[in-house]
């Protein structure tokens, strides 16, 4: 089954301007299967899983955390957990206004403390070619990180899996998605 997915986003739980259930309901009106509630470590409120656990939705929502991590000056590491599988992505990596070369010395320095899975190499939703071309052995994700309704929708990734949790991070950690833009 071809899945429609964000897997970086954030809500009133931290710095985000939607509740879990606004930004639930612009992905889903946007077609989304599944998304990613990674709100950050440092932000989040104390109730922040029975919120997320209210949403009403009939897309896959994931539960997640942006960690920051400091190497070499801050970074971020989402976790995305399924039921037995867990996803872990370096987020964001043209945000930190570092090189190709930097961002590859950071992911040596990050892999001895996480089991990463993906690198998402997106802005805010937008491409970043300097990124794209990376050369390494995690698969490069497309995402959002939206904060708010604009930033809703600018990036996905699509693949072919079963409707469930499990399946749709074992098809990510395999590279077997594509990424997609506005």
């Amino acid at each position: 089954m071809l899945l429609k997915g964000c897997l970086h986003t954030h809500t009133t739980c931290s710095d985000g301007k939607l509740t879990p259930q606004e930004l639930a309901n612009a992905y889903e009106s946007r077609g989304y299967d599944f998304i990613a509630f990674t709100d950050h470590d440092y932000l989040l409120k104390p109730n922040y899983r029975e919120l997320y656990a209210q949403v009403r939705t009939k897309m896959i929502v994931f539960h997640g955390i942006e960690i920051t991590v400091f190497v070499k000056g801050y970074v971020h590491v989402g976790k995305i957990e399924g039921v037995e599988e867990t996803l872990h992505v370096f987020n964001h990596v043209s945000e930190y206004d570092i090189t190709p070369d930097q961002v590859l010395e950071r992911l040596v320095e990050l892999e001895k403390m996480y089991p990463l899975d993906a690198v998402e190499i997106t802005t805010k939703g937008f491409r970043d070619t300097a990124f794209e071309s990376l050369d390494i052995k995690y698969p490069i994700i497309a995402s959002d990180d939206a904060h708010t309704l604009l930033g809703v929708g600018r990036a996905w990734i699509e693949l072919d899996a079963r409707r469930e949790k499990d399946s749709i991070l074992r098809a990510i950690k395999k590279g077997k998605f594509w990424n997609c833009y506005v």
